[in-house]
């Protein structure tokens, strides 16, 4: 398996809008929608490959800071990881924490900070995975509970 930062082509293109797809189908998400050709070509994209095939994706951006949170100052860089995806039959194998890690690596130098919200049903999984495996730290979550109507 080899992992890389790639330029959009429309080969590229269309694998990641297959594979959102793909996603979108597995409704492990709540409202997670495939993606767009005009949001895949604003992302920095970084692919695990297994005989030319992406079997899983990180896109993201850089971006400064607005204003001054509780996790980070105006103007500090921000690398906001958009999504995290690996085929199902590859989760678990550590692709996506070697995602991660490489994309870690590769913005060391012009990042402050790495930011990532998440809309996943199993939260449990997904927390162990960016707390406990990459050393991510909880800032936030919104929460939902559906009510019925009330009968008068």
């Amino acid at each position: 398996m080899e992992i890389k930062e790639v330029n959009l082509t429309d080969k590229v293109l269309k694998q990641l809008i297959s594979l959102s797809e793909d996603w979108e189908a597995e409704n492990s998400c709540y409202g997670y929608r495939k993606n767009s050709k005009e949001f895949i070509e604003k992302s920095c994209i970084f692919l695990a490959m297994e005989d030319n095939v992406i079997i899983g994706y990180l896109l993201g951006h850089m971006e400064a800071a607005k204003e001054t949170t509780s996790i980070y100052q105006a103007n500090e860089k921000c690398f906001e990881i958009e999504e995290l995806y690996v085929k199902p039959q590859y989760r678990s194998h550590g692709i996506g924490k070697r995602l991660f890690q490489y994309v870690e690596k590769k913005i060391a130098d012009e990042a402050d900070i790495i930011l990532l919200s998440t809309a996943t049903k199993n939260f449990r999984a997904i927390l162990h995975f960016y707390i406990e495996e990459l050393g991510m730290e909880f800032w936030s979550a919104r929460l939902f509970k559906k009510v019925g109507k009330r009968i008068s």
